[in-house]
Formats: C-alpha cells, structure tokens, sequence
C-alpha cells in the first residue's frame, strides 16, 4: 500500500509539472517572442552595469538560460552600449567592477566599448569595492582605469600588484599510488597534461607560461597608464610598490576618489542632472538588443551573419541537457549549419564568427573549418573576432578565416594536440580490485583499457595517430594562413600565445574587438553605410527547446497551450490573442491570414 502510495504521488508530481508548470513557462516565454518587451526606460536613466556575477563570451541560445541567472554575455553588454550612445534616456553608465580579476580579453573588449561610449560624449564611471589577487586583477583596473572617474570603497584594499599563476603537479602522487598517466603530445609546449607527467615545470612549460602572463600584463598596465594619462616606468613602479589602501590609492593617482557605492551613484547622476533614475542594465538590454535581434533579419540587403562559438568543441547538436542551463558547447552540427544558412541566404554579405573556444574534438573542428571554407568559396568572406581564447581546437575552426581579428590579450595558437589514458590496474589491485580485459580484432582494440600502459605496439600505433593529427593541424594553419609549412612548426609545437604575439607571428590579422571584426566584413564585402547584424545562432524558441530536451514535438507544445486556453485559462486566451495579432502585422503588404479567434 506505501508503494502504492509513493507511486501515484509521483504520478500526481508528473502530472502537475507537465500540465501546470510547463504550461506557465511555455506560455510565459511565448509572450515574450509575440511581442518585443515594452520599453520602461525613464526620460533619464543611468545604467547600472554590474560585473561581479561574472561573464559569458556570447549569449545563451537557452531561452529558458535566464531562469538559471546564466548572467550578461561581452557581445550583448558591448551591443547594449552601442545602442545606448544613441538613445537619449541613457545619460550615462555606473559600471560596479569585480573584486577579483577578469578574463583579460572580455576586459579588453569592454574597455573599447567604454572608449566609444564616452567619446560619444557621455561618462562612464566605475565603482570598486576592493580589488585582490585573485585571477588576472590587472585587467579588472584596466577596465576601471578607462572610464571617468573610478571610485573605491573606503578603507578597501588595492592589490592589483601583478600577475602569478599556480600549478598542481600529480607525478609523486600518482607514482606513490600506482597510477600510470599514459599520454602522447604533439609538441613540447602542449603542457595540459604535463602535471600529470612531472613533478615540476619543463623549461618549455614555463617558457609558455611566462611568455604569455607577462604579455598579458604589460598590456594591461601599459593601456591602464596611457588611459589615466600617466607617465608609464612611473606608474608602473607605484602598481608594483603596493598593495595599498583605497585612500593610498588615491593618494597615488592610481584612482579617482574614495566612498561609498551610494556615493559614487548619487554623485553621477548630480553629474547628469539630478533626475536620472538607476536602471539595471540587463533590464535594458532586454528591452533593446535582444527585441532587435529578434528582427535583425527583417528586410534589407545589407547583412552581416554573426556566428558564435563559445567553450569546447564537440560533435553533435545541442539542446539537451539541463533545461535553464547556458549551454557553453560548440556543438559542430549547430555551427556547421549556421554557416550554410548564411550561404544560402542572398542577404548575407559577409560573416563575422566569434570564437571563444579552448579546443576539443578534431573531427569536429574539422567539420566547421570545412563550412567555414564553404563560405569563402560562395563568395562570402568570414572575419573571425576571438574573444578570451581561440586555442587548439579553436585556433583550428579559425584558420582559414579571411581575417582574424584578436584583442591583445587574447590567448590563441597551441597549434598541438596530446592524448592518452590512466592506466589504474597497479592503483586498484592495492585495494584488492583486478582488472581484467577480454578483447577481439586487432591488439589495438584494447588499448585504451585501463589496466595497464600501451604496449609497444599500441604506443607505436596510438603515436602514428597522434603525428597524422598534427601534421594535419600544421597543413591547415599553413594553408589558411599562406604560410610556409616549415614556419608553421616552429612557432606551432602546442604553444600559447597572446593576440599581441600572434600578430606579430602573422597567426592573426590585426588587433580589435566585435566592431573592428564588422568593420572588416564591411570593407571585405565592399559594403557602404549601415549593415543589419543578424545572429545566425540566436536564442531558439521555447518550444524548440522543449522539443530538444523531452523529446516532444514543438507542435504538440502549441497544442499543450491552446488547450490550456480551452480550459479556462485566460493567460493562454491572452497569449493566443497576442499571437494571432503579431501574425497579422508580420504579413507583409496588409495580405490577409488565416488567423485563431478565439472563441469566449
């Protein structure tokens, strides 16, 4: 009977979820595509742009990605502020800066668009509540450094000193336990594995290591020092003198002024005029740049295509998995497929592809260089714009582009590829646990088995493999980059480098963010005056996405909030209404439709 009990209780939990919840958010998220959001905009506003939640790359395509607080993405921030300049609600921007560090190309990236928004004659001012060592915090006051005025909390701490970074290394651990880290890498700098080969750094790890954190800091505090207007050895030499307090700081000129965050607020919009209202910026942004992009494909001929990759790339779709989660995948089916949408597409004159990936899959890399080379060969030139890192995998998907543009803190190249297994038979037989492996075909069948290393023969197979992989990825980077092969592995070998290196190593074209990447498009595709972005790869629809992760037909879903109008339900009455009547002003030309009425 308790059984009985626990079942039909969860037959009843089922039942409530599909008919009630999913219900409300289908219809809920269906109101919001019906209709572009209202716009609740004050006559003057001030933004609040809060950046201590953290940051993606680009949106999510998960409409339902909010729900989850997936948080504000560099691309959609610096189009919102780029709208911003032009509307004259928004009197200025109240920026509230991470106590840690930020993703140095992201800051890279928002500094240009703090530049461009305060030469458009309206001020930008940060707040800081303390900055530590924690991640690259050279690059969080770089970003404060570029606007008006930056404020700190008082009494708060300034440890923006430097750069330092820290490794554990498993060798001894792993030697003690009788765990055998078994892996190939193509070449010496290609280090992801190397703390579970050695104890220490090789010469090559630190070399890499170094070279790029050192880069990545000079230009962080060299741009700081040009941007505050500051003698650079001098200011350098007071950054590195500290930590100090927020009132030392300022002491120093390595800040503006000290107070509170009510302080700073009230004080800029004193600055402003006294009347302007604090507004959320992602309260903004959504009644702007994501109702535009909804129609971003609407009418003219002018187009560029953004496609976006952002995390590790993988073959296959997305769209399963958690329902409010972002899905940080390049998944090489979806991008595959925005790329030829813009090839068909007659509008298309050029495609803009931001790439912000640490690499994966070959075979997947593989399958979108070949949509990107379909592009180029249809007469339609792709300009790659990376973001925090476009490496391996996603320096591969970006090779053949017709530019690249970088920040100068990007981190791209590790032209290399490594492989392997942990072989666990020794660590588990300690704790009285055999592995024993059966096996049919070739003795390569087994040889990702985990109870022991590589034979001889499976070593020497598995190498051949990883050398074909390699010599692959060189080729292609030669090829797109027409550069000599030889050239190609010297500055290759698995290494990292920063956009600043990069250009001079002739891996990218030129150094910029978004807007240089769409200016380039622009000239390449011989395009005068405005263009339309249209983002090939935007948020799918909430069915769409239901349909991904139930399994269950995006036309059973419209059924599912039909019907929940013929219960009685007067939000779906309403959303129905809603829909029929966006119907109706999409048809082009006044041209009659078949439309709902719904029957009261």
């Amino acid at each position: 009977m308790k059984q009985f009990l626990l079942t039909m209780a969860g037959v009843f939990a089922g039942l409530v979820l599909f008919f009630v919840l999913i219900p409300f958010l289908v219809i809920g998220s269906i109101v919001g595509a019906a209709s572009k959001p209202k716009d609740t905009t004050p006559a003057q506003a001030v933004l609040e742009l809060d950046l201590r939640g953290g940051m993606t790359d680009q949106e999510s395509k998960n409409p339902f990605a909010a729900f989850g607080g997936s948080g504000l993405s560099v691309v959609s921030v610096i189009e919102t502020l780029r709208h911003a300049e032009t509307d004259d609600k928004v009197k200025a921007i109240f920026v509230r800066l991470p106590e840690g560090g930020m993703a140095p190309a992201a800051a890279d990236e928002l500094r240009l668009a703090f530049l461009h928004f305060r030469k458009a004659g309206k001020p930008i001012w940060a707040h800081s509540q303390g900055l530590y060592p924690s991640g690259v915090v050279t690059s969080t006051y770089m970003l404060g450094a570029a606007t008006d005025a930056l404020w700190m909390q008082p009494d708060s701490s300034f440890q923006a000193v430097g750069l330092a970074g820290e490794d554990m290394f498993f060798k001894r651990f792993f030697d003690k336990y009788g765990v055998k880290a078994d892996y190939e890498q193509r070449m010496e700098y290609k280090n992801a594995v190397n703390p579970y080969l050695y104890s220490d750094y090789t010469p090559a790890h630190r070399e890499s290591a170094t070279s790029w954190m050192g880069s990545v800091y000079r230009t962080g505090i060299l741009t700081a020092a040009i941007d505050r207007k500051k003698e650079p050895v001098a200011f350098v030499r007071a950054i590195e003198a500290g930590p100090y307090s927020a009132e030392d700081a300022a002491r120093k000129g390595l800040i503006d002024k000290v107070g509170q965050v009510r302080e700073a607020s009230d004080a800029l919009i004193a600055r402003v005029g006294g009347k302007a209202k604090l507004v959320e910026f992602d309260d903004y942004m959504t009644h702007t740049i994501r109702g535009e992009r909804a129609a971003s494909g609407l009418g003219g001929k002018s187009v560029i295509a953004v496609i976006g990759a952002e995390g590790p790339i993988m073959t296959g779709r997305g769209g399963s998995g958690n329902l409010f989660a972002g899905d940080d995948t390049v998944w090489s089916d979806d991008v595959s497929e925005a790329f030829y949408t813009a090839i068909e597409d007659k509008d298309v004159k050029a495609i803009v592809f931001r790439v912000s990936s640490p690499g994966g899959s070959d075979t997947a890399s593989e399958q979108i260089l070949a949509a990107v080379k379909a592009a180029r060969k249809a007469g339609k030139p792709v300009v790659v714009s990376m973001g925090t890192y476009a490496a391996s995998g996603g320096y591969w998907i970006s090779s053949h582009a017709t530019e690249i543009v970088a920040q100068p803190t990007t981190l791209t190249g590790s032209i290399g590829v490594y492989g392997g297994k942990f072989a666990l038979g020794d660590a588990l037989s300690r704790f009285g646990i055999d592995v024993r492996t059966t096996a049919v075909g070739g003795e390569y069948a087994g040889a990702f088995g985990t109870a022991g290393s590589f034979t001889p023969d499976q070593r020497a197979a598995f190498a051949q493999w990883m050398d074909h992989i390699y010599d692959g990825f060189v080729g292609r980077v030669a090829e797109g980059r027409k550069l000599p092969e030889d050239r190609v592995r010297e500055i290759a070998k698995g290494r990292v480098w920063t956009g600043v290196q990069a250009r001079q190593l002739k891996l990218v074209d030129s150094l910029g963010g978004y807007y240089d990447a769409i200016d380039r498009a622009k000239a390449l595709a011989g395009i005068k005056g405005d263009v339309r972005i249209r983002h090939m790869d935007a948020p799918s629809s909430p069915f769409e996405a239901f349909e991904k992760m139930f399994g269950v037909s995006s036309t059973s879903l419209r059924t599912l909030a039909a019907a929940g109008w013929v219960m009685g339900d007067p939000r779906a009455a309403a959303v129905l209404d809603e829909m029929a009547a966006a119907r109706l002003r999409a048809t082009p030309s006044g041209a009659a439709v078949l439309a709902p009425t719904p029957v009261r």
